[in-house]
C-alpha cells in the first residue's frame, strides 16, 4: 500500500463556539483517518468528486465550488481525498 501525501490543515478559528479549519489538498492528499468531533460545514474552493474511506467502505461525492454542504459529526473514522481536475482546496468548520 503506497503512502499518499497528507492534506494540510490549518485552524483559522478556534473558541468555545466553533473551530474554521482551511484544509489545502495537493494533488492525491488525503486528510488521513480521522474523527469529527463536531458538526461540520465545508465550503469547497474548486469543483471535482470527494472520495471518502470509511469502516463502511468507499463511497464518492460531489464537489461543487461555493456550493457548501454540512454534516453531523461522525462516531467512525475517516479518510477524506478530493479528486479535482487540478488542486483543490477548502474550508471547513
Amino acid at each position: 500500500m503506497s503512502t499518499r501525501p497528507q492534506a494540510v490543515g490549518t485552524v483559522q478559528i478556534d473558541d468555545a463556539r466553533m473551530r474554521v479549519t482551511e484544509w489545502r489538498f495537493a494533488p492525491g492528499a488525503a486528510t488521513g483517518f480521522h474523527r469529527h468531533a463536531h458538526d461540520y460545514c465545508v465550503v469547497p474552493l474548486t469543483t471535482g468528486t470527494l472520495r471518502i474511506e470509511s469502516k463502511d467502505g468507499v463511497s464518492e461525492a460531489p464537489l461543487v465550488a461555493g456550493r457548501s454542504y454540512t454534516a453531523r459529526r461522525a462516531s467512525s473514522t475517516t479518510s477524506s481525498t478530493p479528486i479535482p481536475s487540478s488542486s483543490s482546496s477548502s474550508r471547513s468548520s
